[in-house]
């Protein structure tokens, strides 16, 4: 791969995290100033990256293009998104969609609550996996080498004081996770906000995805949020038959469940 073309996407992934001046991008790449602005006037005029009024540059119209269409071609997605409707219409609670993408969870699906409280999750945001209930359910379910690997690149920082910071904690979480078949983040990603998940899987019995349903506590308390724990797994179950999922066809770490 070209070094230009490995710079660029060094440049856009910086962008993804935050608008950025041209020193702080070449500073963030290690390069002159003047390779980082030649690359970024190829992305500008490709609309990959825009400069604003006060000379940062963020990302651009093809950028956000390219990602809407990414998240459309997803067909767990599509299958998904009329059972996340209906769940959110009829209860209300802000309901997303994950994936596993490396060492993290991407939300790839949002459907907001219905009242006045916005949380601070966005499709295309990642989280991480050992202290969400989406990142559980997926890590939970990997073959025994896959996780292990997975596992041995975690640093498990601490985002609350609920947050899960050791190996053998987040090993044990995963055997409960597998024992009941959904997943519980109480407070662990964000403080005053549980949630609760389930897995989607594929045709092979893999989970492939997870529906999660998040609540700040003073809109509803964990307790509260659990009894909402059979109609999500319903959910799930609902959008992995869709995906040609059989009963009795999950694979557990390896392993027929």
């Amino acid at each position: 791969m070209s070094q230009s073309l490995v710079k660029a996407m060094q440049i856009l992934t910086e962008l993804g995290e935050r608008p950025a001046s041209l020193d702080e991008l070449a500073a963030a790449l290690g390069v002159h100033k003047t390779t980082v602005l030649r690359l970024l006037r190829t992305l500008a005029e490709e609309h990959f990256v825009f400069r604003d009024g006060s000379h940062r540059y963020h990302l651009g119209a093809r950028i956000h293009e390219l990602s809407s269409r990414g998240l459309d071609q997803r067909e767990v997605r599509r299958i998904a998104a009329p059972h996340l409707a209906a769940f959110n219409r009829a209860h209300g609670r802000t309901t997303h969609l994950s994936e596993l993408v490396g060492t993290e969870i991407v939300y790839i699906d949002k459907l907001e609550s219905h009242d006045n409280i916005r949380m601070a999750s966005r499709i295309g945001l990642r989280a991480p996996v050992h202290c969400t209930a989406a990142g559980k359910v997926l890590v939970a379910g990997l073959p025994e080498a896959d996780l292990d690997a997975l596992v041995a690149r975690l640093t498990f920082p601490r985002r609350t004081a609920n947050t899960i910071t050791d190996e053998m904690s987040f090993r044990a979480e995963l055997a409960r996770v597998r024992e009941l078949g959904w997943g519980h983040d109480r407070e662990e990603n964000e403080l005053s906000i549980n949630c609760i998940a389930a897995p989607i899987r594929d045709v092979t019995g893999r989970a492939v995805a997870a529906v999660s349903v998040s609540v700040p506590d003073i809109v509803m308390t964990d307790e509260q949020l659990l009894t909402l724990l059979p109609i999500l797994a319903g959910t799930a179950e609902a959008i992995s038959r869709d995906s040609g999922w059989q009963p009795g066809t999950e694979i557990s770490r390896g392993r027929p469940a």
